[in-house]
């Protein structure tokens, strides 16, 4: 005679009663993150619609750069990489909602391909000697580049000496991030591209929207641009971005350190 099972399909056996209960939790927690915005796919599209919100630059009357200026940093690619622009390299796990909605320091910066003027690639150049704002930067003044405020938070592209526990995460190069507070380590300055007329130059207003190198004035590395060094980031992959001066045979700097400081938008100029 077969033996009759102990028990029919509807009966539950187990932990039956405790699984429920870690179930409706589980959906409780979930619905109260969407209410409060907190779900990952909620912090990221808050992310991208902030940061990506377009930005007006300054423009030029007078074809020059001045402090308060509202800038792109764009180097015009080369033979591994495309152009691209400076960007604040902001994850979900830098948003900050207190005291208000913005980017927590310190924050890493890449290349990114989308050359548009956006939140996350504007920089204001800034005085430092107390040049009015408005007044002309010149060749080999000091500055800061700082991005905008509100969400971006007024944040200062800074540098440091590469030591083994502080630098560029692929290349192992000079870092370049983004930081609270003004200081020696915030300070760039412009050199022009070619080595034979840099000392012709030197003191003269800068142009705006020409071929330039943009120097880290305590390591004296110029800014650069990694195009064998592929970043993912949360807008798509990007270059690294370090400061590393590259010579060639010739003791000029290559073109993964030339920059345009772009007063417009470049797409309009077809740089």
């Amino acid at each position: 005679m077969s033996q009759i099972g102990r028990f029919r399909p509807n009966v539950k056996t187990g932990n039956w009663y405790e699984d429920q209960l870690l179930q409706e939790d589980a959906i409780k927690q979930y619905l109260e993150k969407k209410e409060r915005g907190e779900l990952t796919f909620q912090k990221r599209d808050l992310l991208k619609q902030t940061i990506l919100q377009q930005v007006n630059l300054s423009g030029t009357k007078d074809g020059k750069l001045h402090f308060g200026d509202v800038v792109m940093l764009v180097n015009i690619g080369g033979e591994n990489r495309e152009r691209s622009a400076v960007s604040i390299n902001a994850d979900i796990k830098s948003l900050t909602r207190f005291p208000s909605l913005g980017i927590q320091a310190p924050c890493g910066v890449s290349a990114g391909r989308n050359v548009q003027p956006r939140t996350r690639t504007a920089f204001i150049i800034t005085s430092v000697d107390g040049s009015p704002e408005g007044s002309t930067l010149c060749f080999d003044q000091s500055f800061t580049l700082k991005t905008t405020s509100g969400f971006a938070s007024g944040l200062y592209l800074k540098s440091d000496l590469q030591r083994f526990q502080k630098c560029a995460k692929m290349s192992r190069l000079q870092e370049v991030y983004l930081d609270e507070n003004d200081c020696f380590l915030s300070w760039w300055k412009i050199v022009h591209f070619d080595p034979l007329e840099r000392l012709e130059y030197e003191g003269q207003p800068v142009p705006a929207d020409v071929k330039v190198l943009i120097v880290h004035c305590k390591t004296n590395q110029a800014l650069a641009v990694l195009g064998d060094h592929v970043l993912w980031t949360t807008y798509g992959k990007e270059y690294e971005v370090t400061a590393h001066t590259f010579l060639d045979s010739h003791k000029a700097e290559k073109d993964n350190n030339h920059w345009i400081l772009c007063t417009s938008d470049p797409e309009e100029k077809d740089l």
